[in-house]
């Protein structure tokens, strides 16, 4: 078995609180007694209370009492976790008005981490906004997203290189302010010096994040709002389309069909869809998956687009 699934296990059998010599731990574990040594030290540098007996007949016994041991997670694993349920709380939030049961999960979760992997998942929760409903995240460099977060936090200006669409990959310094998680994509919010101006910045062309171990003193988002700010970017630079459909159809199925893409609303005796999207192709895609009567509100363009594929369908029909 592998590292991780040895500790894992080793960890498994301590919780039972009994003591296990040290030969008998080592065969279940399929290791030597210098191997299940190095396995033991590892789990006390993460914070597990671990009890030793030497000599002959010695062993090892998790300590009993005190408080709850630390989680067993790698830093990346720590920061997937911290970036799961942060989604899911931003989801949940608009479910129903029910508890936010996901961030009260992420909570306890960071309470079990080691002082180390608290600090990286508590600045990616605390540094990161997200509109309800949240729309999921892209696939990211894990020790870059905790740097960005910790850099927020910290508020320590921070150097990167960064790969900007359409442009030669420059070096830049920045005061970072906030992190965003809108539709698919992160966006780190920050005051380029070198600029003299608040730029937004996609987390995914971040790389090789550099602390400086300084400090600075925040500065005044215009407008106050992150989300609004990235939200302003965007729009200023590429296509968007913001969709508004009412459609005849339970809300629990419009949700089946779009997922977290969207949000949805009751409206009348059916629901009414509001997406943000730079293609009308996935609106066109979820209305179709949900087969009920609608109608177009905005964009025009919808609405145009539809009446195309109707009449293509149509043809093909015969």
């Amino acid at each position: 078995m592998s590292t991780s699934q040895r500790m894992l296990r080793l960890l498994s059998l301590l919780q039972t609180h009994r003591y296990w010599p040290g030969g008998e731990l080592a065969d279940r574990l399929e290791v030597s007694a210098r191997t299940l040594r190095r396995d033991v030290e590892r789990l006390r540098d993460l914070g597990y209370q671990v009890d030793a007996v030497r000599g002959v007949a010695g062993g090892y016994q998790l300590r009993a009492g005190g408080a709850m041991a630390p989680l067993l997670l790698t830093d990346e694993e720590a920061v997937a976790v911290a970036v799961a349920l942060r989604g899911a709380a931003g989801t949940a939030a608009g479910v129903g008005g029910g508890p936010d049961w996901a961030l009260q999960a992420l909570t306890k979760v960071v309470g079990l981490m080691p002082p180390l992997l608290r600090r990286q998942m508590d600045a990616v929760r605390s540094q990161t906004d997200t509109p309800a409903p949240w729309s999921g995240a892209p696939v990211l460099d894990a020790a870059v997203l905790s740097a960005l977060a910790q850099a927020c936090r910290d508020t320590e200006p921070l150097r990167f290189d960064y790969a900007a669409r359409d442009a030669e990959p420059s070096h830049r310094w920045v005061e970072p302010h906030r992190l965003v998680a809108l539709g698919r994509r992160w966006y780190l919010v920050a005051y380029d010096r070198d600029r003299q101006d608040w730029r937004t910045f996609r987390v995914d062309r971040v790389t090789a994040p550099e602390p400086t171990g300084q400090r600075f003193r925040p500065r005044d988002l215009p407008g106050g709002d992150a989300v609004e700010f990235v939200r302003a970017g965007i729009r200023r630079a590429q296509p968007h389309h913001e969709v508004r459909v009412t459609i005849e159809a339970p809300v629990d199925e419009v949700v089946a069909a779009v997922g977290r893409w969207g949000r949805v609303t009751p409206e009348g005796v059916g629901c009414r869809l509001e997406m943000e999207v730079d293609s009308l192709g996935w609106p066109l895609m979820v209305l179709g998956e949900v087969g009920a009567d609608f109608h177009v509100e905005s964009p025009p363009e919808l609405a145009d687009a539809v009446a195309e594929v109707a009449a293509r369908f149509a043809r093909a029909a015969g």
